[in-house]
């Protein structure tokens, strides 16, 4: 495993190989961290638009790098090399390592991506509670995509799950009691919750018949979601124009074939008829219960941050003028 910059920090689990200088930067502390695995439940190819999104300006920096020739089977997820003429280039091994980030108003973040680990599951678990910890994130925030029964005419639906009442409470109108296979995020965010730690989970809901296609509004939906939860503007216009054209070509096939529309107007019927009774809590729908763009959720944002930069300002003035505040 090569080593993240900095020379390897201590990793109890063995897994992981750490930037000593990030991993202790106090700047780096109390940070929201957000979790996308690929490999399971990626329908629309969420994650993986997700990733590439908040990696794409290169300006993340490594905080952690895991060995993934102890987690990836190799043989059923193959790397992608290219065979140029007469020989062999651009092999790219998976990675799945902890980058620290900004987002489009100045603020850190952390995020861990990569492929799903096939194996070691629980030491890869304490890996991460074992980060966290050393970091003292407070909020982990984690997303993935499925397939279900719903048209691409109206709002992706977003089931939530998690420890925070707050970020979780009455947005979901899809509230199933069912055994599903498990994924290496519902693993973290049992371990993490059991850690004292804050997590919640996001999970997109997909068109069925988009779910094997690249469909950006999935990843703009958990990327809206993500960023509201944590109060981060996370970039979504070229994800979003991107859609633009998918639309475009979507609305074309559907008027070009009738069993399709009928298809897609059945799934709308059927969507309406279940919304019309289920008030639905959002995170991200303003008062008049349209979603905002991207301006309005970055004025937003702004507000949130300067309204803590004023507490944080008056608790320093009272501290420097040496008086606390009554007691009642």
């Amino acid at each position: 495993m090569d080593h993240a910059p900095g020379g390897p920090l201590q990793d109890p689990t063995g897994l992981y190989a750490a930037a000593q200088e990030l991993l202790g930067d106090p700047d780096l502390k109390g940070l929201p961290m957000l979790m996308g695995f690929t490999g399971f439940a990626d329908a629309g190819h969420a994650v993986e638009q997700i990733t590439a999104e908040l990696l794409r300006e290169g300006t993340a920096r490594t905080v952690a790098e895991f060995d993934v020739d102890a987690l990836i089977d190799y043989r059923a997820r193959r790397p992608r090399i290219t065979f140029s003429e007469d020989h062999l280039e651009d092999y790219s091994p998976p990675r799945l390592a902890l980058y620290a980030l900004v987002d489009g108003l100045g603020q850190q973040y952390l995020l861990l991506a990569g492929p799903e680990p096939d194996f070691q599951w629980e030491r890869f678990a304490r890996a991460v509670v074992d980060l966290v910890e050393k970091l003292d994130v407070r909020l982990v925030l984690w997303t993935h995509s499925i397939p279900m029964p719903v048209p691409h005419t109206r709002p992706l639906g977003v089931t939530v799950h998690g420890n925070r009442p707050d970020l979780v409470d009455g947005i979901s109108r899809w509230k199933p009691i069912v055994s599903v296979p498990a994924a290496i995020g519902h693993l973290l965010e049992l371990r993490l919750s059991g850690a004292g730690r804050g997590v919640v989970g996001f999970v997109v809901h997909t068109p069925h018949y988009l779910s094997e296609a690249e469909y950006p509004a999935s990843a703009v939906t958990a990327l809206e979601h993500l960023g509201a939860a944590a109060s981060l503007m996370l970039p979504t216009d070229r994800l979003r124009e991107a859609n633009r054209e998918i639309e475009r070509q979507i609305a074309d096939q559907v008027a070009g074939s009738d069993d399709v529309r009928e298809l897609v107007e059945g799934l709308e019927e059927r969507f309406d008829e279940r919304s019309a009774d289920a008030p639905q809590r959002s995170l991200l729908a303003a008062m008049s219960g349209e979603l905002p763009d991207a301006e309005v959720l970055g004025a937003a944002v702004e507000a949130y941050l300067a309204s803590q930069e004023e507490t944080k300002d008056g608790d320093a003035d009272d501290g420097h003028r040496g008086g606390a505040a009554p007691a009642d």
